[in-house]
């Protein structure tokens, strides 16, 4: 997964992330909106064959980059337990 960087300031973060689709950025946006310090968490992909653009504002408390980062190591927690439970089966 590329990710390019296109604007960073203390609040916000916004980025692209080559490859991805509407799958993987509302799983990231949802889980990224779980974070009480997060004021904004949204993605555009402006063309049907085009990277998203995903945008995250904070209040200030925390880094966005940090937040994006909690994020996904949630999403993947969340895989690892679902793997988990169907080895048990």
């Amino acid at each position: 997964m590329n990710i390019k960087l296109l604007e960073l300031e203390k609040d916000k973060a916004r980025l692209i992330i080559q490859g991805e689709g509407h799958t993987f950025m509302n799983t990231l946006t949802d889980e990224i909106l779980k974070d009480p310090d997060v004021d904004v968490a949204r993605y555009v992909i402006e063309f049907q064959f085009s990277d998203p653009e995903l945008l995250v504002t904070t209040n200030g408390k925390k880094d966005p980059l940090d937040v994006i980062r909690d994020a996904c190591t949630r999403i993947s927690g969340h895989c690892d337990e679902l793997l988990s439970n169907m080895k048990n089966q």
